[in-house]
């Protein structure tokens, strides 16, 4: 009986320290619908609505969400539909899970001096964690503005993307090198007619005298 009751005890002080919590709409414009965890139907969402976990949320054409969640603010962008899977604080540690189907957000995390937040966005092809960060993600793509981001694909190991870098996932499922992203946005398209940086070929190491050779490359 005594196990049984310190046990007991051990369960209760567990609940007091892990408790789930509830995100808040704070601002909205356009479409903006809610689909509560154990309901069928969506429902116009309304600024000042609560979010609990396993709610899901869509936005229309022009329409766009701000919602508090803890320590993070989620900035739902046009025809995006996400799912808050975990929303959950124990001492000084906020977990957030916001699984993403579709379209696009924007997360900035700032935690209090002295906790944590645990913040993670799932879409089917990559996922994003973050400790105290701002950046955007779609499906494929991440873009961080402050801080870092650790980005996923569905195969290979992840990247860490710092503040000015951008990921995506590869045709093979991997995330791609941030360094390799920015050289290739920097890349200009080649004339019409043109081969292709990966058809041209190397200069010789030695020419014949007289003749002139131009090393061709590609930023």
């Amino acid at each position: 009986m005594k196990k049984i009751f310190i046990f007991v005890l051990f369960y209760m002080f567990v609940l007091n320290c892990v408790f789930s919590q509830a995100g808040i709409i704070r601002e909205l414009t356009g479409e903006v619908e809610l689909k509560r965890a154990g309901s069928t139907a969506f429902v116009r969402a309304s600024a000042g609505d609560t979010v609990s976990a396993n709610t899901i949320i869509s936005t229309g054409f022009r329409s766009t969400a701000v919602i508090a969640v803890g320590s993070a603010l989620i900035t739902v962008r046009p025809l995006t539909r996400l799912t808050l899977a975990e929303i959950q604080s124990a001492e000084n540690t906020e977990n957030i899970n916001v699984n993403l189907q579709a379209g696009r957000v924007r997360v900035d995390v700032n935690p209090p001096a002295g906790t944590r937040t645990n913040m993670s966005v799932q879409s089917p092809s990559a996922t994003a964690s973050v400790r105290g960060t701002s950046f955007e993600m779609d499906i494929d793509n991440v873009s961080v503005t402050e801080g870092r981001v650790v980005f996923n694909g569905t195969a290979g190991p992840p990247v860490m993307v710092t503040a000015g870098n951008e990921s995506m996932v590869t045709a093979n499922g991997t995330p791609a090198n941030p360094p390799e992203v920015a050289v290739s946005s920097l890349t200009p398209a080649s004339p019409v007619g043109a081969p292709s940086p990966e058809t041209v070929t190397q200069a010789p190491e030695s020419v014949s005298e007289g003749v002139i050779v131009l090393d061709m490359f590609y930023e």
